[in-house]
């Protein structure tokens, strides 16, 4: 792949997680350590081919790293988190914390205790430069190039999985699936965040095909995150709210991923004039949150398995 070809390094950060399967299998290793193949494809009920799949173009795409082990005189393959994998804990906590403001029938979710104050608490999301909380989208300006969503159309890997109502408390819920789980879902909710608007600019300017985009801008209608004003489409409070989840993606991919000319993007703070760098913060103490200093409790009775030691740390 040439340099013009390639993704912005949006569109490669979308294109590496924007994937059920994908997103569970992480946050199976950050809350539970999870390694091994067969804890995976137990825990998640997965075929042996599909987590095959996911875990080689993980492994392609640097977000785990294969690690020999021995049990029972045979040398086998576990797979740890990489550093680049590590630092998105943060969108795995604004995940749950948008579920917990906005998803229907959320009884049973984790709870997040900060190991510092002690508390239980909610989760406000700060500016890294001037320390100001909490910051909403509004709260910030974006400038990005002609060709951001460039090149994200390439064919995609996977198909798209319906999903049933989900009952464990710890994976995400059907409605984050149905936004952040797919990878067109995710890119045309970026591209309204970025203020496209209109049926046909969203056709232009990411390559999608007019039935996809019809049927994704539909459901998101339906599930209350969009909604139909003259010229288009805007977004809700409740699609507002997610700017949390993206705000940390973006800071991740252009931490790890470089994109050609003209997919720039900046995202400034206006408070501070200072580029937006995201920080989570503790709703009880105000303290930065360090993903070594919280950990997620399940409510009594509603673990998996009595076995389980949920935190979010990651492994080694």
């Amino acid at each position: 792949m040439t340099e013009a070809e390639r993704p912005s390094a949006i569109g490669q950060a979308l294109l590496a997680i924007s994937d059920k399967w994908t997103l569970l299998i992480l946050q199976r290793a950050f809350l539970l350590r999870m390694r091994r193949f067969a804890d995976w494809r137990d825990e998640l009920g997965m075929s042996e081919s599909v987590l095959a799949s996911r875990l080689k173009e993980l492994v392609a795409g640097e977000l785990l790293r294969p690690a020999p082990y021995r049990e029972q005189g045979r040398t086998r393959t576990e797979y740890r988190l990489t550093e680049r994998a590590i630092e998105l804990w943060p969108m795995l906590v604004e995940i749950w914390s948008w579920e917990r403001r906005w998803v229907p029938l959320r009884q049973g979710l984790p709870e997040l205790t900060h190991d510092v104050c002690g508390n239980r608490t909610e989760v406000e999301l700060g500016c890294a430069g001037c320390r100001r909380a909490p910051v909403a989208a509004h709260d910030t300006e974006t400038v990005r190039g002609a060709a951001l969503f460039a090149q994200v159309t390439v064919p995609r890997h996977h198909r798209r999985i319906m999903r049933e109502a989900e009952t464990d408390p710890l994976s995400y819920f059907p409605e984050t699936f149905d936004l952040l789980g797919d990878r067109w879902s995710t890119v045309i909710l970026v591209a309204a965040f970025f203020g496209t608007r209109r049926f046909a600019d969203f056709r232009s300017e990411l390559g999608v095909a007019p039935s996809v985009l019809a049927n994704r801008l539909r459901q998101f209608t339906t599930l209350g995150v969009l909604a139909v004003e003259e010229p288009g489409y805007r977004l809700t409070a409740k699609g507002l709210d997610l700017f949390g989840i993206f705000a940390c993606v973006v800071d991740w991919a252009q931490r790890w991923y470089t994109g050609p000319p003209a997919t720039d993007l900046r995202v400034t703070h206006r408070a501070c004039g200072q580029p937006f760098r995201p920080c989570l913060r503790c709703g009880s103490c105000g303290q930065a949150l360090s993903r070594t200093e919280v950990h997620f409790v399940v409510p009594e009775g509603r673990l998996p398995s009595p076995r389980r030691r949920i935190t979010a740390s990651a492994p080694s």
